[in-house]
Parts: structure tokens; C-alpha cells; sequence
């Protein structure tokens, strides 16, 4: 396969031709090229965008049995683009731990109420393990909260969740009676 170079001429402010010119000297070439062929572009491309950008050339082979030359011209990313990029998939890790523990939390939480439910002599006292384990759910739920992980509302809702099987363990054994409501007629 041939080696190309290229070589732009360019006028002060438009790009007007691109010429090839073969690098090997061999006659049978995949793709036959004079020795100054040139392509022509539009008038509208101007010369920042080849003063900030790299310009490739390779040869496709088509199914006709053509060869053609495909110019693509490739921008570097802005270095500024690079950190984004970077922090973003920092923050994304740091994301992903703190649902990780959030999740793993309320697992525990609603494990240990599930068991507690499930057991017929449990004691009004055995609910003070669970409590604490819910006060560091609802820790890490406030700092993903506030850290952004997670919306506001989100975290209020898995808070709420987890208050709720707590509520339905104690009504189940009978630690805690709901007051009815007093209607307003």
C-alpha cells in the first residue's frame, strides 16, 4: 500500500486545493495517482479549521473494484473537554459507591424489621438495634443528598420507606397504636 503526503496551499483565508503526491516509487500502486493530483474543496472551509485539526488520508476499496480517497479531518479535543471528561467519570465512581452503600444500608435495615416481624416473642427493646441502624441509613441518605448523588425528594422517599416498615413492625407486635383521626364535621 502507497504512502500519501499532502500538502495544503492555502490562500489567506480560504483552502482552495489539496494536492497528493505518491511516496513510493512503485508503478503498481492500489491506487494510481499522478504525480500532482489535486482535489478541490469548497470555498466556505477556512484555514482555522486545518490550523486546529489534524487531516487523514486513507484508501477504500470500493465494490466496484475503485479505489478512493476518503479525507477526514479529525479536531483535537480542548483540554478543557479532557478534565471534564475525567471528572465526570470521577464523580460518576463516587456516585456509584455512595448508592452502593445506600442500598446496602436500607438491605440491612429492612432485613433486621423483617426478621423482627417474623418472630413471635420479640420484645419492644430488640427494636433499638434497628433504630440505630436506621439513623445511619438516613446518614448516608442526607450526605448523597446533599453531595447530589441523590435528588431531595428521592432520599426523603427511601427515608419515608424505611419509617413506614418500621411503624408496620411495631403496629404488627402491638408496640405502637395508631391514634385515629379526629374528623372535623
Amino acid at each position: 500500500m502507497a504512502a500519501f503526503s499532502c500538502s495544503l496551499v492555502t490562500l489567506p483565508s480560504q483552502i482552495r486545493n489539496l494536492s497528493l503526491t505518491s511516496s513510493s516509487s512503485s508503478s503498481s500502486s492500489p491506487f494510481p495517482l499522478s504525480n500532482s493530483t489535486s482535489l478541490s474543496f469548497s470555498n466556505n472551509l477556512s484555514h482555522t479549521l486545518f490550523s486546529q485539526a489534524s487531516l487523514s488520508l486513507s484508501t477504500v476499496k470500493n465494490p466496484t473494484q475503485r479505489f478512493m480517497v476518503v479525507c477526514e479531518v479529525t479536531t483535537k479535543k480542548a483540554d478543557s473537554a479532557v478534565k471534564r471528561a475525567r471528572l465526570a467519570e470521577k464523580h460518576r465512581l463516587y456516585n456509584k459507591a455512595r448508592k452502593s452503600e445506600i442500598r446496602t444500608r436500607m438491605r440491612k435495615v429492612l432485613e433486621a424489621l423483617e426478621g423482627l416481624k417474623k418472630k413471635p416473642e420479640a420484645q419492644a427493646e430488640e427494636i433499638l438495634s434497628v433504630e440505630k441502624l436506621i439513623g445511619k441509613a438516613y446518614s448516608v441518605i442526607d450526605k448523597a443528598v446533599k453531595a447530589g448523588t441523590l435528588h431531595r425528594n428521592t432520599g426523603a422517599n427511601r427515608k419515608s420507606r424505611l419509617a413506614r416498615r418500621k411503624k408496620a413492625v411495631e403496629i404488627h407486635h402491638g408496640w405502637y397504636t395508631p391514634v385515629p383521626e379526629a374528623s372535623s364535621v
